[in-house]
């Protein structure tokens, strides 16, 4: 070896090895380099500007080398974590790699940078909100709102990865679970999205604003999901696999799975076209993905123009809703065992061509109302009639209703094939003009987006088929990976409950039992059983079980090792509280939210009293009364109960404002309204110390449209 090589050698050695660098909290990277694999400690900052680590710079390529950044090593609660993992600010061709990052509010945050590459990154276990409701209740807390994100209000929700301004991006091979929202994009175009896995989270896989011209292939966005409890109620609470909002338009989503998401994919136009008519999210091309098992919608899309073509969509409540869609095509697409597999409300010209409708209880229902709302701008400027429709070349099988028409006019329905199908036509006078003349059609030729090394993203669903394996926890869906103990029967009344074990193969006993009396004694390796509720003046349960077997991930994404005892448990309580509910009128000119009309207010005389032995209530539109309609109340709700010494967590979900007492002292004071700006129903806990007999007065106002009031004792 010359000495000229010999240099070079050297020089080169010195380069990588001074490339291995190892991360501090606040670091600044502006060149490349490659980071030590290590476990780093680095708890984010309580802001979305500075990031533990920050990159700046141009044509930067950062390997983390399957590094982990920990921002919650002290913090056990995912709601609250907090602060950004990795901050990108501007910037061209900057690629970061092979990082894990997890406990933090977001992990990936990139604002204005062209050409940004992340890849074999994984997300996982980062913020998600502690959900409210349960198996047998649903809380309105837990409903999400995305309808504004002009100042990053999505931010408030967390993200795995949040991106805004960043056009030509590649997203590729990353991974995130146990998250609240995986992917978010605002202001994004161009840009290519393909083999990821963001499933088991529990709010949206991939989020979209006023982002266009993106590819999305080959992911698998399933269980993005929340508000679900099967055989009970199914509400999805604005979760998604895919959420594309405000002025979105030609984005190609291809071959991938979201199944058992809230939606599958959720699509509106946005408040601008509300407020003008104009735009929309329109000319997307949905194809070849499998959006089934959703507790609400298949596919969403309303008030714009899109191309639904070729997917999988079954045993939804709604295949398709299609609510003020227009020049859509909905074309071959299979639709089976859906409540309603295609809905469009207020439709113009459409196109249901070359579908199979096997087993849902109506295959198509369009229909409009008499007249839209006078302040609406979307209807001052738009036509909103329900008209020009082709149906077309479908196979009908099996079907409850085929067709469910009301206030449409102009059908042409022509060379489709119907098989064992209950009813035809369910229809009156007010539609019009059906035509059954063959015409030519839209083209639904094959396509073919694939490319070397896509990744099947189908694989393995039948596993999990059906609705019925929506296990919702108060953290999100389970993901079948740790020991869980199932409440089979949630609405029971007899107090008779069946449970299952799930999840890994192993041996587990049932180390303690409380409140109940279960039917198999302890150390029985049967993943069924069933116990008695023994009857007392509160309900009080928990059994508490113990496995052992192979290796596996918990809620938190923490490892347990193989054939290491862990214990899980089963709790369900209920203090019944002996609350005497009064309801008080007033209108616009007296409102309570000031101290000296709501004085005046408690003087009159209640429209209602009743008695209940909890606060759990959900209003649309008032309460009424014989013929009148209470739009705005007042609420005054006083209770006592006798309660077992110990720790307890006060939970008050209210729209539109509340006050809790206890034993007359003000514990939590949220009486303006103002506060909270965003279209949904807040939330408030906190940690009480009680025992013996205590009192509880809430006060709660409803100032107009949907109103909640729930009031609940966890004791801990």
């Amino acid at each position: 070896m010359n000495k000229q090589i010999l240099l070079f050698f050297f020089l080169l050695v010195g380069i990588v090895t001074e490339a291995q660098v190892s991360l501090k909290r606040g670091m600044v990277i502006k060149r490349s380099v490659k980071v030590k694999k290590s476990t780093y400690a680095l708890a984010g900052y309580n802001s979305f500007t500075q990031g533990a680590i920050v990159i700046e710079g141009d044509n930067i390529f950062v390997d983390f080398n399957n590094a982990t950044l920990n921002g919650s090593s002290a913090i056990q609660k995912p709601d609250e974590f907090s602060g950004v993992a990795i901050i990108i600010s501007g910037g061209k061709n900057i690629t970061i790699k092979n990082l894990t990052a997890r406990g933090y509010k977001v992990a990936l945050l990139a604002r204005n940078v062209e050409g940004l590459k992340v890849e074999n990154c994984d997300f996982s276990y980062n913020y998600r909100q502690h959900l409210n409701s349960t198996q047998e209740k649903e809380d309105i807390s837990d409903w999400m709102s995305y309808h504004r994100n002009e100042k990053d209000e999505w931010l408030r929700y967390g993200a795995a990865i949040y991106l805004r301004g960043c056009n030509n991006a590649v997203i590729v091979n990353n991974k995130v679970t146990g998250g609240q929202n995986s992917l978010m994009m605002t202001e994004c175009n161009a840009s290519l999205i393909y083999n990821n896995d963001f499933s088991f989270n529990s709010g949206v896989g991939m989020g979209f604003y006023r982002s266009s011209n993106n590819r999305v292939l080959h992911n698998r966005v399933n269980f993005n999901v929340r508000g679900y409890s099967h055989g009970v109620y199914n509400r999805g609470q604005d979760s998604a696999g895919f959420l594309v909002y405000e002025q979105s338009n030609g984005n190609l989503f291809y071959k991938n799975s979201a199944t058992h998401s809230g939606d599958g994919f959720f699509l509106w136009a946005g408040q601008t076209t509300m407020d003008t008519g104009q735009g929309g999210c329109n000319d997307n091309q949905v194809m070849y993905n499998d959006f089934s098992f959703a507790p609400t919608n298949g596919v969403e899309v309303t008030f714009s123009r899109n191309f639904i073509t070729n997917n999988r969509i079954i045993e939804c409540d709604h295949g398709i809703w299609g609510g003020y869609s227009f020049e859509s095509a909905f074309n071959s697409n299979q639709l089976r065992n859906n409540r309603i597999a295609i809905a469009i409300e207020h439709g113009q010209k459409n196109q249901i061509t070359g579908n199979i409708f096997i087993s849902n209880k109506e295959a198509i229902r369009l229909w409009g109302r008499k007249e839209q709302p006078a302040d609406w701008g979307y209807a001052k400027y738009r036509d909103t009639r329900s008209v020009g429709y082709e149906i077309a070349l479908n196979n009908f099988n099996r079907n409850g209703i085929v067709y469910n028409f009301k206030r449409t006019d102009s059908l042409a329905i022509f060379d489709n094939i119907y098989n064992e199908n209950d009813s035809l036509y369910v229809m009156d006078s007010t539609v019009t003009y059906i035509d059954s003349v063959g015409r030519e059609i839209y083209d639904s030729s094959e396509v073919d987006y694939d490319f070397k090394d896509a990744m099947d993203p189908f694989k393995g669903n039948g596993k999990l088929a059906g609705r019925k394996n929506i296990r919702m926890t108060e953290w999100g869906p389970y993901d079948f990976r740790y020991p869980l103990l199932w409440n089979i029967n949630p609405s029971d009344t007899t107090g008779l409950l069946q449970f299952e074990i799930l999840g890994p193969s192993g041996k587990w006993k049932i180390i303690s039992q409380k409140g109940i009396q279960i039917d198999r004694p302890a150390g029985d390796s049967a993943k069924v059983f069933s116990g008695q509720i023994i009857k007392g003046k509160r309900t009080d349960i928990e059994i508490l079980a113990e496995y052992a077997g192979p290796a596996f991930t918990d809620p938190f994404g923490n490892k347990v090792v193989a054939n290491k005892p862990y214990r899980f448990a089963f709790r369900k309580f209920f203090q019944p509280i002996d609350f005497t509910v009064s309801y008080y009128e007033f209108d616009s000119l007296s409102n309570p939210i000031k101290s000296l009309y709501l004085e005046r207010i408690k003087t009159q005389r209640p429209f209602m009293i009743e008695s209940v032995n909890k606060l759990d209530y959900a209003w649309w539109s008032g309460i009424k009364t014989d013929t009148i309609q209470h739009r705005q109340f007042l609420t005054i709700a006083e209770g006592g109960a006798e309660l077992e010494k110990g720790e307890y967590e006060l939970n008050v979900t209210w729209d539109d404002a509340v006050r809790v007492y206890v034993d007359g002292k003000l514990l939590i004071d949220e009486w303006n309204p103002s506060n909270y700006n965003f279209d949904e129903s807040p939330n408030r806990k906190m940690r009480l110390t009680l025992g013996g007999r205590h009192l509880f007065r809430v006060e709660h106002v409803e100032l107009g449209g949907f109103a909640t009031l729930s009031l609940k004792l966890r004791k801990l």
